[in-house]
Parts: structure tokens; sequence; C-alpha cells
């Protein structure tokens, strides 16, 4: 088994911020890649500096509005097989480092930029944050109670699954064609691009029924008794997702309420039978239910607390739940990684870089002198 991760040799630098592209590049970094995190040292002040996403990263400070921090930035991109930037649209070309200068120095690279509306359009000079792209895809328009205004999700879905993840199966993609043919090339990722995949089933079902999606209306949302969410006596809410009718049929023998078993999506009666699980449910409390319903197969969940995600037993066999010492001495958990490879594992190799932590050690390593880097610190370029 080669701990070193299935990325190993894979030099990765990230000009991104926030969440989308560093989240992006731990994915690289926690399968082997050697990743760079740069940002200019202004930015420290913002406190967005989310170092969770650093793991198994180096960081250093640049700045790229200098002619000196762009010829740096050059030489590292010279040395590296991917670039990853989070801009909006123009910001690296004013800045000297987009992809045909970059190019220039390293034909093989690949260049991958993660914006909200991408690098082409009416919209991609757009502002916006993970609601805008989940209102725009349409997605939002699906999540809340009926009737009621859309629900912001409290995670953010876009930056993460529309931006980060796409971005690294962009890079992944990228890197395999280039072992094919020694060319690099450059990835657009938009955000917004990303979540209209998310449409795809209520896509389905509204040709299918001849109905458009509606917030809790659909299918897989709240429209009937089989697959929905119920509160608990205490307050607390479990799931069901007995979409398949033998589940739902061991649900409503367990209720003894055969006569529902055939009409799991039935539209007239619907709202009665989700009333009488309603009614049900709140009998008895979350932990009578998780004793009462253990074991059956009915596809049964409770509602989990983010505390109690951190420590529920699955997680932490699983290794998704990990707890580490960070620089400053401080304890801290963490949320582990998600890709297990058999041959080639991800793993949690180096914690998070404080701000700027490995700026020397980096620039050492790229062939400047031990004066050079000290001019550097005090020309305010690093």
């Amino acid at each position: 088994m080669d701990m070193q991760g299935a990325l190993k040799g894979v030099k990765v630098l990230d000009l991104s911020r926030m969440l989308p592209g560093p989240y992006c590049t731990m994915i690289l970094a926690d399968h082997g890649a050697d990743v760079i995190a740069i940002e200019d040292k202004r930015f420290k002040k913002d406190g967005l500096f989310f170092n969770d996403l650093n793991r198994n990263k180096r960081h250093m400070t640049l700045n790229l509005k200098t002619s000196r921090g762009q010829e740096i930035f050059l030489k590292l991109a010279g040395q590296a097989d991917v670039i990853l930037e989070g801009f909006r649209p123009g910001v690296v070309k004013r800045l000297g480092v987009d992809y045909e200068t970059v190019r220039a120095v390293n034909p093989g690279l690949i260049y991958c930029s993660i914006s909200g509306y991408g690098q082409t359009g009416t919209a991609s000079n757009r502002v916006g944050h993970d609601v805008n792209y989940l209102s725009m895809s349409g997605v939002l328009g699906l999540i809340g109670e009926k009737g009621s205004p859309p629900s912001i999700p409290g995670v953010q879905v876009a930056d993460i699954a529309g931006g980060a993840m796409n971005g690294a199966i962009g890079i992944l993609l990228a890197l395999y064609a280039r072992e094919k043919t020694g060319q690099g090339q450059y990835i657009d990722i938009s955000m917004t691009d990303g979540m209209l995949g998310f449409l795809a089933l209520p896509n389905y079902f509204s040709a299918l029924t001849g109905r458009p999606p509606q917030a809790a209306d659909t299918m897989l949302s709240h429209r009937y008794g089989c697959y929905n969410t119920y509160q608990t006596k205490d307050g607390r809410f479990l799931s069901i997702g007995a979409v398949e009718n033998r589940f739902w049929k061991t649900l409503c023998d367990h209720f003894r309420r055969s006569d529902y078993i055939s009409l799991q999506y039935d539209d007239e009666r619907r709202e009665e039978i989700i009333d009488f699980f309603r009614q049900q449910f709140l009998t008895k409390t979350l932990a009578e239910w998780e004793d009462e319903l253990e074991g059956l197969e009915i596809c049964y969940t409770k509602v989990q607390t983010m505390q109690e995600v951190f420590n529920d037993p699955l997680f932490r066999e699983r290794e998704m739940v990990y707890e580490y010492t960070d620089k400053k001495g401080v304890e801290r958990s963490s949320f582990g990684i998600p890709v297990k490879l058999s041959t080639t594992p991800g793993s949690m190799r180096t914690v998070p870089d404080e701000f700027g932590e490995s700026t020397r050690n980096i620039l050492l390593e790229t062939g400047y002198s031990e004066g050079q880097v000290d001019s550097f610190f005090g020309d305010g370029i690093v």
C-alpha cells in the first residue's frame, strides 16, 4: 500500500481563496499532490482563511501586483503541473498570470479557473455567491416548504459540488489526457453550470407527470408519505426514504396500515397518508423510534446534528472524523477523506500550515538564494 497517494509527483499552485478552489485542491492534496496555496498577505486580515482546507498543503504569501511577484509566480509555474484560480474573469490577465502567459513558459500546464458563471457568456462578470448560483440554476426554487420562500441550505452546495468537485474532476481528466497526448489544457468551471445537472431527476419526473417541479412537492421531496420527514415527540426529526414498494410495505405493516401499501403514490389520498404518519411519529421520542425501528428495512434515519455526526460510530469506523493538534497546540476535529482507494489511499500527512508559513522554504526550493528571499520579504513581495 502506497500511503503517499495516487497523485504523488503532481505539483499544484492554488491562487484561489474562500471555499470552492481551496476545497478542490484539498482533494488533490489528500491524494498526494504537492499543493502550494498562494495568497497575498493583505488578505490575512479578511478573516476568511479556512485553515481546515489547507491540510496536506503548504502555504506561501506572494504579491502578484508587483513585477517581481509575477516573476516569482512564473518561475513556480514553470515547475508546476496544475494551476487553479478562482478570481472573477479577467483578473488573472490583469495580473499577468493568465493561462496564455503561463503556457508560454510551461506548455504542458493544466490551468483551471473556477468562477460563478463561467469565463464566457453574458453573466461572466456578474458578482455572486453560492445562493446566487443555486438561484440562477433553478435549484434553490426546489428547496423549502411548499408555499413558503425558498430556503437557503446550511451548506454551500454550489461552491463544493458545482465548483470544487467539478474542478477536481476536470483536473484529473486533463492529467489523464496529458498522459496520452503530452499536452496541457485550460479548464473553465462554472459553479452555476455545475448545478444544472442536479435538475436531472426533477426534469425527468416533470416530463413523466406533466407537472413542473415545485418545492416540497415532487416524488423525492415531501409529496408522498414514503419519502418525507417527520417530527417526533421531543421536537427532533427523522427521515423516511421508502421509495421501493417492499420498503414501504414493511413500514405500513409495522404501523398496521396494510391498506396504504397499494396507495404509495396515490395522489388523491397522499395527504391523508402523510398526516397519519405525522401523527404517529409525534407519539414517541426520537430515541424511542430508533429502538423500535432499528433493524427494519424501511430506509429510516434520524436527522442528526453536526455534533452527533462527529460522534457517530459509523464515521469513526469509516475514518471520516479525526482529531489532530494544530501548530498552535489546539485540539481540533475535522472530516476525513471520502474517496477510499485500496492501493494508493489518501491520507492526512500534514496538518494545515499557518498563513504564509512555507514561503521561505518554497522560494529556496524554487532556486532563490537566502539573500534574494530576504529581499523579497523586506520589499513586501512576499
